[in-house]
């Protein structure tokens, strides 16, 4: 026991009736993907394109872009990333393929990249360098790529790796920022998936807040999203394209790849055709709906729904009040 009990704060607490109410429109970072202010994992196999997935997040917040094109951001700002294995050079030749691909600049961008080749978390004097570089920047994300060029911790050590994720959770909850993490998956050919696949500790899985997971299906990725407060998105299949235009570096990006949106698969409606069968939902029904009365009522994916709902929102034509949707004014 450390302190006096003269000298202690109290410890606070309150009635669980004065707890504060969740604003479902203020628990995204980026919707379905990120919780906002949550920290976790960008899991998967070496080659998985997880370092690509987590610029494109970074991207994605700092420019208030869909993620991965149809994850809307919630809360855009500042991003503050950390790539251990990447030289500068090769930092900013990724993120100007990506901008290429998106057709943004760059340049406008608050997207800050941290140079030094050694960042230290399990020593104290990083740790402090770190959380000044947080205060200065105030970033709305973290991204750290990957956790073992980052300590020099036993991983299997349930006890060093606590300690460590406990330090980044503290850092999480004293700036109100997300923190990605990405992490490799073991190579022992376990069958297990998703956070149960992850090297090292479980705490890493037990960790996180939001998690990403990658596996190679094929000729594709297969992304797979879990979140500790809220229902994940299905599945999603993903591919890396790539573009070239005429004096720009080459652009690549994670694309969705979804072959249901085809207006040639049977029975699945075109993307045109959903979109006003959303709006004639919510019109007939005189009242602001959600994403679960939609999808009851048009029995349809709820990733098709998500889609058409920001391109609907993006159009104009809907607007968005918390968790509900209605006709724009």
């Amino acid at each position: 026991m450390s302190g006096s009990p003269a000298t202690d704060p109290p410890l606070p607490v309150v009635r669980a009736a004065e707890l504060p109410v969740n604003d479902c429109g203020a628990h995204w970072l980026v919707e379905e993907l990120w919780a906002r202010a949550a920290v976790g994992v960008i899991g998967g196999a070496p080659k998985c394109c997880k370092s690509w997935l987590g610029l494109d997040l970074a991207l994605s917040v700092a420019s208030a872009t869909a993620c991965l094109g149809r994850f809307p951001v919630v809360h855009p700002g500042p991003v503050l990333l950390h790539l251990a294995e990447d030289s500068p050079a090769l930092v900013r030749a990724r993120l100007e393929g990506l901008c290429l691909s998106l057709q943004i600049d760059l340049r406008a961008l608050p997207i800050h990249v941290i140079t030094s080749w050694s960042l230290r978390l399990d020593l104290a004097r990083d740790q402090r360098r770190l959380d000044d570089a947080v205060r200065a920047l105030r970033p709305r994300l973290l991204l750290l790529d990957p956790f073992v060029r980052l300590h020099r911790v036993d991983e299997n050590d349930a006890g060093e790796v606590s300690a460590l994720l406990g330090w980044l959770r503290a850092l999480q909850r004293e700036h109100d920022l997300a923190v990605a993490v990405v992490h490799h998956a073991r190579k022992s050919g376990s069958t297990a998936g998703g956070g149960q696949a992850l090297r090292g500790s479980g705490d890493f899985h037990a960790w996180g807040d939001s998690n990403l997971y990658l596996r190679r299906a094929r000729d594709r990725l297969v992304l797979s999203v879990e979140h500790r407060a809220a229902p994940a998105p299905d599945p999603l299949a993903l591919v890396l394209r790539t573009c070239e235009a005429e004096g720009a570096p080459m652009g690549a990006h994670l694309d969705v790849v979804d072959d249901e949106d085809s207006p040639d698969a049977a029975g699945t409606p075109a993307p045109a055709e959903l979109d006003a069968a959303v709006l004639t939902a919510i019109v007939r029904a005189g009242a602001p709906q959600s994403r679960s009365a939609l999808r009851t009522a048009l029995h349809v994916r709820n990733q098709r729904l998500g889609d058409a709902l920001a391109r609907l929102t993006a159009s104009g034509q809907l607007r968005r009040d918390g968790d509900l949707w209605l006709p724009a004014e």
